[in-house]
C-alpha cells in the first residue's frame, strides 16, 4: 500500500496523462497496475481485473506472454537498437518479410516507422509525393469519413472526423473532403444491408467525379470506425471504395493500425471484402501489445516512383529514431509465429461465434440495441432515454467506466457504445466470466 500510495503522489505531481482532463483525478485516483497476466491485470491491493479491451486494442496474446517474454530477452542479448538508415538487421528484416508474405502479391514492401499515427502519416506523405514523383502535381488533397480516426499527429488529424477530438486543431489542418461514412449499424439511408446496393457511396462517386484530378487518397477504417463508437459497415462497401479509387485513379490507404492482426477474424480487416489497398497502415497488434512499432504496406509501384539516382530528389525523405526497434521487431517475429503454429485465426473465427451466442443475452434488456460482433469485437449501444449523447459520455458512460472496476472488468466505453476487444488468448470461460459480470454492471448502473 505504501508503494501505491508513492507512486501515485509522483503520479500527480509529474505527468498529464493521455486522453484525461486531469482535474477529474484532484479527488480520486488511477488505478495502479502492478502485473499482468493472461486476460488479467492487477493492481497493488491483488484486485483481478478483466482487460476487456486489450489495453487500448494493443494486446494479442495475452499479458505476459511466455514465448514473446523469451524472444524479447533473447533479442535483448544481441542488440537494442541500432538506427535503421544505413543499417539493418534480423528481427526488421524477418518481420517485414513475414507481414509482406501474408499480403497480397501486389504490396511488396515496408516502411517502418513507431505507433499508428505515424503508419498514416506515411502514407499521406508517400501518397501525396507519388503523384509529384510521376509528374501530377495537383493532388494534395484527400477524402476522409466521418466518425474516422486515424491518429493524433496533425496529418492524421487532418483526415480525422471525430469532432470531440479533432475540432480544436482544425485551424492547422490542411484541406479535404470529409464525407458521410458507410454505418451499417445506423444506416442514414435506412437500409437492410443484406439487400441494400451501397448506395451510401453515391457521394463518393459524386466528388471522385468532381474532384479525382486533386484527390490523392482516400483514406479509412476497414469494416469498423472504432473510436467513432465501433461502427461496423459491410465488406461491399470497402469493395466500393477500392473500386472507386481505381476508377478515378486515386490511391486507396487502408488504415489496419486498430483492425490488422486478427481483430477482425481474418489476419487483415480488407481480407473480407476480397480487395488490395495501395498502402495499408498497421501498428498496435504488430509487437502483440509489446512495445511500440508500426508499418506502412506499399505497391512496388509505389516504391518504384521513388526509386532513382539521388540528384533527382525523389527519396522519400521521412524516418523515426526508433525505426524498426530490434526488441520490439522481435516481438512482432514471435506473434506471427503463434499465429502460424497455433491456427490462431481459426481459433478466433471459433471464439468469435462463442462470444456471439454469449451476447445475446444482452437482448433481454430493452436499453441495450444494436449488439454485433465481429472477430472477437463486441459491442452494444445504450439507449438511456431522454439524455443526449453529450450527457451520456458524462454521466453513464462514465459512470460504467468507474463502476467496472468494482466488478473486476477493464471498460472503456465510447459515448453511448459499451465494446469488449478482447485478446486473441481470452479462453471461452473467460468469456462466459465477462459476461457475467457485464450484467451485473449493468443491472447496477443502469
Amino acid at each position: 500500500m505504501k508503494k501505491k500510495i508513492e507512486i501515485l503522489k509522483k503520479d500527480k505531481k509529474y505527468i498529464w496523462h493521455p486522453f484525461t482532463q486531469m482535474k477529474d483525478y484532484e479527488k480520486k485516483d488511477h488505478i495502479v497496475i502492478k502485473e499482468g497476466k493472461g486476460v488479467f491485470l492487477y493492481d497493488y491491493e491483488g484486485n483481478e481485473y478483466y482487460d476487456t479491451i486489450s489495453s487500448w486494442w494493443v494486446n494479442m496474446h495475452g499479458h505476459q506472454n511466455p514465448r514473446i517474454n523469451q524472444a524479447i530477452i533473447n533479442q535483448l542479448n544481441k542488440i537494442e537498437h541500432v538506427n535503421f538508415s544505413g543499417f539493418t538487421h534480423e528481427p526488421g528484416v524477418e518481420l517485414a518479410k513475414r507481414i509482406v508474405d501474408l499480403m497480397p502479391e501486389d504490396l511488396t514492401k515496408l516502411f517502418y516507422s513507431d505507433n499508428g499515427s505515424t503508419a498514416v502519416e506515411v502514407a499521406l506523405k508517400m501518397s501525396f509525393q507519388y503523384w509529384k514523383n510521376i509528374g501530377v502535381d495537383k493532388k494534395d488533397k484527400f477524402i476522409f469519413f466521418e466518425n474516422s480516426y486515424h491518429g493524433d499527429t496533425l496529418g492524421a488529424v487532418s483526415v480525422g472526423g471525430v469532432d470531440i477530438f479533432h475540432s480544436a486543431y482544425e485551424p492547422l489542418l490542411f484541406e479535404s473532403y470529409k464525407l458521410k461514412s458507410p454505418n451499417c449499424v445506423n444506416c442514414r439511408l435506412g437500409k437492410n444491408p443484406a439487400n441494400c446496393n451501397i448506395e451510401c457511396m453515391d457521394i463518393l462517386e459524386e466528388t471522385l467525379k468532381k474532384h479525382h484530378s486533386e484527390i490523392s487518397a482516400i483514406i479509412i477504417e476497414p469494416l469498423v470506425q472504432a473510436a467513432g463508437g465501433m461502427l461496423f459497415y459491410e465488406p461491399k462497401a470497402l469493395k466500393k471504395i477500392s473500386e472507386l479509387s481505381k476508377k478515378y485513379n486515386v490511391h486507396f490507404i487502408d488504415d489496419e493500425v486498430a483492425m490488422g492482426f486478427g481483430r477482425t477474424g481474418e489476419m487483415w480487416a480488407f481480407e473480407h471484402a476480397g480487395i488490395t489497398p495501395d498502402f495499408v497502415c498497421l501498428s498496435k497488434g504488430i509487437s502483440a501489445g509489446y512495445l511500440a512499432l508500426a508499418a506502412t504496406v506499399m505497391t512496388e509501384e509505389i516504391y518504384q516512383a521513388f526509386y532513382d539516382d539521388n540528384n533527382k530528389l525523389k527519396t522519400f525523405f521521412h524516418g523515426h529514431s526508433y525505426t524498426a526497434n530490434p526488441l520490439a521487431c522481435a516481438a512482432g517475429v514471435e506473434s506471427l509465429k503463434i499465429f502460424e503454429e497455433t491456427n490462431l485465426i481459426e481459433k478466433i473465427k471459433e471464439k468469435s461465434k462463442y462470444l456471439k451466442e454469449k451476447m445475446k443475452v444482452f437482448e433481454k434488456n430493452p436499453k441495450i440495441k444494436n449488439i454485433r460482433v465481429i472477430g472477437l469485437i463486441g459491442a452494444m449501444d445504450l439507449e438511456m432515454g431522454g439524455d443526449s449523447k453529450e450527457n451520456l459520455e458524462k454521466t453513464i458512460g462514465n459512470k460504467l467506466y468507474e463502476k467496472a472496476f468494482e466488478h473486476g472488468l477493464v471498460f472503456r466505453p465510447l459515448g453511448d457504445t459499451v465494446y469488449y476487444m478482447l485478446p486473441h488468448s481470452v479462453k471461452k470461460e473467460e468469456i462466459d466470466q465477462i459476461i457475467t459480470r457485464t450484467l451485473s454492471l449493468f443491472e447496477e448502473v443502469l
